[in-house]
């Protein structure tokens, strides 16, 4: 009787599932990577998409301007902060040119005076200057009123003649003959010559930048001789209700000069602003983000002449002259977007992306690439494999073997239920089939035991006596004899 047992690799299983579960953890952890790489690249393609590089159009008066300097200053500016806008300058003739060709809506920005006729779809980003009009008497002659200037000769000192008719204008003195007296000064001419008697003019009005006059040292120098009187306009606040455009200002004492001290106390006069405006369909959040870069960059965008080195915000006012953009006016009073309002696309797309990338990897998964668990009912065809081999057991070593084996699938399975490489599918059936066979090995053990008592017993028996007839023989012919 053979006692080898039944051979079998009880290490087979655990291996080809451990293979299984390690495959199937690459394959998800390979798939939340992929998953992961492709909704950044979504989101990042989105974004580019969202905020991509937008070219704005500026234009502006002659290339020397002050504005066309402020223009390359700001696309400068603009392109060392890795902003996503681009500033194409576009020079006109002049700056009434530039605001034509605003208004035509073929720029997208433009600076103007807030003299000049202001277009219709104009909007304010920033205040870039102040300009003052100053009211200058020779020696110690003081001037009451504008009123008297009507009867004197008037040199303007100024960039350009867009000053010299808006003097005329808030004078009150039309075209005509009488406009004669109002005239540009002449090209070069200083301050002491236009005011010396020989030059004939009564009075000089100088419309300046106010960031220039702070640091113009002529007047210190002037004054110093005893060449001018700076005087107060009184009628500055009925000036600023008549044109819209004026604000009343006020110079405080030692503005000009500290020494001598010009003027010697506050002194009421008039000025203009220098607004950088947007179309008004300019996007809220592209209005937004280049007012933010301005404001934060004031200091790099003042150029050398004095020019927008005080930069302010634009009136957020309903009676402002020019409206304020709702992208400025949001950034202004800090009604910018949170972070969760300013990226909410973003998240949403990306949300989104995350889901449907997710899902498609998760349907690749699970229903090509994964190794797919064994159904506990497949396992059943191994138990009863084992009970048509207990029959051919005549050991009780053949028959521990089928129990090991036995014991063997149904550590694996619950390996396998708990690891997931198993299924419940079938599982009553395999419960079934493992208690049938464990009862059969039970029965076939005590089957096993029971004869092998009954072979020891017959065994151990003494043998009855057995008579020797050849003996006997001998014995009988002994007598005989």
């Amino acid at each position: 009787m053979s006692t080898e047992g039944p051979t079998s690799s009880p290490t087979e299983p655990p291996s080809r599932r451990a293979m299984a579960i390690k495959t199937n953890q690459q394959q998800v952890l390979l798939y939340v990577v992929l998953t992961l790489l492709l909704s950044f690249a979504t989101v990042w393609g989105g974004r580019a998409l969202l905020h991509n590089s937008e070219t704005l159009i500026f234009a502006v008066g002659a290339s020397n301007s002050d504005e066309a300097l402020f223009a390359a200053k700001l696309a400068a500016v603009l392109e060392n902060n890795a902003s996503r806008f681009r500033i194409k300058i576009v020079n006109n003739g002049d700056t009434a040119k530039a605001l034509a060709q605003f208004d035509r809506r073929q720029a997208d920005l433009a600076v103007l005076r807030t003299d000049a006729r202001v277009p219709l779809r104009a909007r304010t980003l920033a205040i870039l200057e102040h300009d003052l009009v100053l009211l200058l008497g020779p020696g110690n002659k003081k001037i009451k009123s504008l009123a008297e200037l009507k009867k004197k000769k008037v040199a303007v000192v100024a960039e350009n003649e867009s000053s010299l008719a808006f003097v005329r204008s808030i004078l009150d003195i039309p075209d005509g003959p009488d406009a004669a007296r109002i005239q540009m000064a002449p090209q070069g001419a200083t301050l002491d010559k236009l005011l010396a008697p020989a030059s004939g003019f009564g009075a000089v009005i100088a419309v300046v930048h106010a960031s220039r006059a702070v640091r113009d040292k002529a007047y210190e120098q002037v004054a110093k001789r005893g060449g001018f009187t700076l005087n107060a306009i009184d009628e500055a606040k009925a000036l600023a209700r008549k044109f819209p455009g004026l604000s009343s200002e006020t110079l405080t004492a030692g503005t000009l000069s500290d020494s001598p001290e010009i003027p010697d106390d506050d002194l009421d006069t008039i000025g203009l602003e220098w607004l950088l405006v947007a179309q008004s369909r300019m996007s809220a959040s592209t209005a937004g983000d280049l007012a933010r870069i301005i404001y934060e960059n004031k200091p790099a965008l003042g150029l050398d002449n004095g020019f927008a080195t005080r930069i302010e915000p634009a009136s957020v006012e309903k009676d402002a002259f020019v409206m304020a953009h709702q992208g400025a006016a949001d950034y202004i009073n800090d009604d910018t977007k949170s972070f969760m309002d300013k990226y909410s696309d973003l998240m949403y797309l990306g949300a989104g992306a995350l889901s449907v990338i997710g899902s498609i990897f998760a349907g690749i998964y699970a229903k090509i690439t994964r190794i797919a668990p064994e159904k506990a009912s497949q396992l059943s065809t191994a138990i009863l494999d084992i009970g048509e081999r207990i029959e051919h057991a005549h050991s009780l070593d053949q028959l521990e073997c089928l129990q090991d084996e036995l014991e063997s699938i149904l550590r694996g399975a619950v390996i396998g239920l708990r690891d997931g490489t198993i299924s419940t599918d079938g599982l009553d059936t395999f419960r079934l089939g493992y208690e049938f066979v464990r009862d059969e090995i039970g029965m076939r053990r005590d089957y096993l035991k029971r004869h092998a008592s009954e072979a020891d017993k017959t065994v151990h028996e003494p043998a009855p006596p057995q008579h020797d007839d050849s003996n006997v023989v001998v014995v009988k012919t002994a007598q005989s004899a």
